[in-house]
């Protein structure tokens, strides 16, 4: 019997290592371990991505009690609890995917150590990006640190071969027959069911046809909003990169995006917790805690500003347009450290991941790779007028705006934007 251990590839279909696993051996056990050393450190109890997992696993539980087998579901320290599973399954071999962030490559080194002291092959595969480490470099065999030549190669390597589905489905005899065993509940973990609306999986080929045209309005239903599916693997990145390539480059090229992001923290792990450019570290952020939580709770007196943070703690979801706003604003208008920002951004994002999120944070504070210029600061004026003319956007998530209800602005534009500009020219000046 060997195991499929699910992480962030919650699907049946189209999967990398489950192929693997099931188109060699029989008597396939899948198993899902809810990590202690993760959900201990979630300050949510009703956090909605925990809600989001433990529902696509009854619908693998569901999918594999249909044909007669089970999905196993652990909790606790992974060490531990692989420590008993060795000796209640005894595998002969481990299947999983891939987990390309820090703690998941320091986990799994010591989970593929323990295995092969106990003579059980640790098997990991390539699923979550289309090409993954040092797959894309420049000639030289130096990492990309700019996303447009990135992304050329990225393309003028693409091969069908990089994009084909998994055929799963034709060994799903192969799933170990047996009967389903108990289900942890989230209460018994110390969670409560979040009651969310989460975007769904199915996509309007319309969307990403006109993703183009769209992607910049976030009053209109412009984006996939595909990005929690991708980030929990409830969705095949080669079943969408193939989408992409017929309906639309710019679409495509958020997928690429992904990649990009993820080599750099594998070439850059530095960048988990400090600058990709080191001497930005010297910025003398001002970190008030009041304009903090002013940003946190949508209360800036910034229409754009407070709709996008006020539409992320309703739905764990932000358009991209507003994040790139909402960023800039926090590090350039208020001054506060962007490691700030991301961690909040951890916190609430349903789609978090390590390296798009610290590389979106790093590009707007423009300490990151190909970032933007540090006196590039968004105007959160002249982003209304050409994003949402109509205030459709402002006025969903923020009613009270351009009524005296509304909160009076935090900071003044002008000398904000004057005082960011002295502040980082003189750390830069300075190193």
């Amino acid at each position: 019997m060997v195991i499929h251990w699910f992480r962030r590839d919650l699907r049946l279909d189209d999967n990398a290592a489950l192929y693997h696993a099931l188109s060699q051996h029989e008597n396939v056990q899948c198993i899902f371990i809810f990590d202690k050393n993760i959900l201990d450190k979630l300050a949510d109890k009703d956090d909605a991505r925990v809600t989001f997992i433990y529902n696509q696993l009854m619908n693998i539980q569901n999918r594999l009690a249909e044909i007669g087998s089970d999905l196993k579901i652990y909790y606790g320290h992974p060490d531990e609890i692989w420590q008993n599973i060795i000796q209640e399954l005894k595998p002969s071999a481990v299947f999983t995917n891939k987990d390309y962030e820090p703690y998941a490559k320091e986990r799994d080194q010591k989970i593929a150590e323990l295995l092969a002291s106990n003579d059980i092959i640790f098997n990991a595969y390539k699923d979550h990006v289309i090409f993954e480490e040092d797959e894309i470099t420049k000639d030289d065999g130096d990492p990309y640190v700019v996303f447009t030549p990135y992304s050329r190669k990225w393309k003028s390597k693409l091969a069908e071969t990089h994009i084909a589905s998994y055929e799963n489905k034709k060994y799903f005899n192969h799933f170990i027959k047996t009967n389903s065993s108990p289900k942890i509940s989230l209460e018994e973990m110390g969670f409560e069911e979040n009651s969310m609306d989460f975007p769904s999986i199915t996509t309007q080929v319309g969307i990403i046809k006109n993703y183009g045209e769209k992607r910049n309005f976030p009053g209109i239903e412009g984006t996939s909003r595909l990005s929690v599916h991708f980030r929990f693997g409830t969705i095949s990145i080669r079943e969408k990169v193939r989408r992409g390539k017929s309906l639309s480059e710019k679409w495509l090229n958020e997928l690429i995006w992904r990649d990009f992001y993820s080599q750099i923290l594998y070439h850059f792990p530095h960048v988990k917790n400090g600058s990709f450019r080191s001497k930005y570290d010297a910025i003398s952020w001002k970190n008030s805690k009041d304009h903090f939580d002013a940003w946190c709770q949508g209360k800036t007196g910034y229409g754009l500003v407070d709709a996008g943070m006020r539409e992320l703690n309703a739905t764990g979801f932000m358009h991209n347009r507003v994040r790139m706003v909402v960023a800039s604003f926090l590090t350039k208008h208020l001054l506060i450290d962007w490691r700030w920002g991301e961690a909040y951004f951890a916190r609430k994002l349903l789609d978090f991941d390590l390296a798009s999120n610290n590389g979106g944070w790093q590009w707007a504070s423009g300490s990151g790779v190909d970032a933007a210029p540090y006196f590039r600061i968004f105007n959160p004026y002249t982003q209304i007028q050409k994003f949402d003319k109509d205030h459709t956007y402002i006025k969903k998530w923020v009613p009270e705006w351009g009524t005296n209800q509304y909160v009076t602005e935090i900071v003044n534009h002008k000398e904000a934007r004057e005082l960011c500009l002295k502040t980082y020219k003189e750390a830069l000046d300075n190193v």
